[in-house]
């Protein structure tokens, strides 16, 4: 379910696009509503998202049809904002990657108690460009494992 915030941000998005103020978009203004809220869909997966509630691609959607289509998004987006704010303070020096120094100031802000090696253990595990820094991407995945040991769901 939507929180009374997000029904606001989408209302907003959807009542931009809809121009003629009929309460419905069409297809196009379906996209750049989406987009509004942070969602760059590509043509063919709209297509796919009307066809999944009976409509096609000259059908006009209502808003609670919009809310319906982005409801599954938005807890996406709010995790993934919260961990790209979580990121930023960690990354005190404004490079886009995180360090061992990054890591051990956080370790020890929070009241951590890791040794060198566990910091050096963490980015190994964490980082997959091989530039021994973590960037967002890899900071994201990591963040979004529900246990700590689980493999990632795009490897195997």
């Amino acid at each position: 379910a939507l929180s009374e915030d997000q029904h606001d941000e989408l209302r907003e998005a959807f009542n931009l696009f809809d121009t003629e103020h009929s309460g419905m978009v069409d297809a196009r203004e379906l996209k750049a509503a989406m987009l509004a809220v942070g969602f760059d869909v590509p043509k063919p997966k709209i297509s796919n998202m009307l066809r999944a509630m009976g409509l096609n691609d000259h059908s006009q959607v209502r808003y609670e049809q919009f809310a319906e289509m982005m409801a599954s998004r938005m807890p996406e987006k709010e995790t993934r904002e919260e961990i790209h704010r979580v990121f930023q303070l960690f990354d005190e020096d404004g490079t886009g990657k995180l360090n061992f120094r990054n890591l051990k100031r956080v370790a020890l802000e929070i009241g951590e108690t890791l040794t060198d090696e566990d910091i050096r253990d963490m980015i190994d595990e964490t980082d997959r460009d091989g530039d021994g820094l973590i960037g967002p991407e890899e900071f994201y995945l990591v963040m979004r494992r529900k246990d700590p040991g689980e493999p990632d769901s795009d490897e195997g």
